[in-house]
């Protein structure tokens, strides 16, 4: 006899992310796992969510409780349906010696959130895993998404309701400042986001902290009739009067498409180091 290793390549290393889908929308994205070994491999795809010790698992405090803020949960909001946010077809098979295989990954969240996750195993033989990928998406009611900053919540969804409000007072105060931006559909703001600035003195001249915003507009069929989304920044007197420069404090962004601003901060001159 002789014995032969299976070996597989996978077009997706480590993530496959889905991207931001207006909620109760759907999406697909496809990988393709290539057979590189001279036999046939017999296959099956599982998801983490669709575990038998899922419900085991989660018994276990969230790690942002245990250690750190460090988001490491790979199954992550689900659908209050009941059905899986992430599905794959086809989940078992054969890949021919020499030949490749087509999977089709299917996003389709139910409700507002940034923390979709789950991660699928490909497993050969019903006993060897070659291949892991992170699922990942986001879904928005609206067709806007902004980026960046310091996370302000947790990746694990309470049933509890939470009122913005809170968030608006806690920023109110010192040198932190509230920054609101809105989009034109609907003329609300988006939640609270907080960035981080960290300023270094140095003898020459003042080079400014900067950090980096991330504002997107969702391609989507709910709002086709819509072309592009317009942002605006406010509140510009006073970030300017503490500091702040903002490089784009309005413009419009076409659907699928997602522009960087800079965010930079000079301490003023009557500014105290501590």
């Amino acid at each position: 006899g002789c014995g032969v290793m299976p070996s597989t390549v996978c077009s997706v290393e480590e993530v496959l992310d889905m991207g931001y889908v207006i909620a109760r929308e759907k999406v697909t994205s496809t990988f393709k796992i290539q057979n590189t070994s001279t036999l046939t491999l017999q296959y099956s795809v599982q998801l983490d969510s669709l575990s038998s010790t899922r419900d085991k698992d989660q018994q276990r405090l969230p790690s942002f409780i245990t250690s750190s803020l460090q988001r490491t949960e790979f199954v992550g909001t689900q659908n209050y349906n009941g059905l899986s946010v992430f599905s794959i077809f086809p989940t078992e098979g054969e890949i021919v010696a020499g030949k490749s295989q087509d999977f089709i990954v299917t996003f389709s969240p139910d409700h507002e959130s940034l923390y979709y996750s789950d991660r699928l195993k490909f497993v050969l033989f019903g006993k060897k895993i070659a291949h892991v990928i992170h699922l990942k998406g986001a879904a928005r009611d609206h067709p806007m998404f902004v980026e960046g900053g310091v996370p302000l919540d947790v990746p694990i969804e309470s049933l509890a309701v939470t009122l913005p409000t809170s968030s608006q007072k806690a920023l109110e105060g010192g040198n932190v400042l509230p920054l609101t931006l809105y989009y034109k559909t609907l003329q609300e703001p988006v939640k609270s986001i907080l960035l981080m600035l960290d300023y270094i003195e140095g003898e020459s001249s003042p080079r400014p902290a900067v950090t980096e915003l991330k504002v997107g507009a969702i391609q989507t069929a709910q709002f086709a009739s819509k072309k592009n989304v317009e942002f605006r920044f406010d509140s510009l007197p006073l970030l300017q009067q503490k500091g702040f420069t903002i490089e784009s404090v309005k413009g419009t962004i076409e659907p699928g498409q997602v522009k960087c601003i800079s965010v930079s901060w000079v301490p003023p001159a009557d500014f105290r180091v501590s």
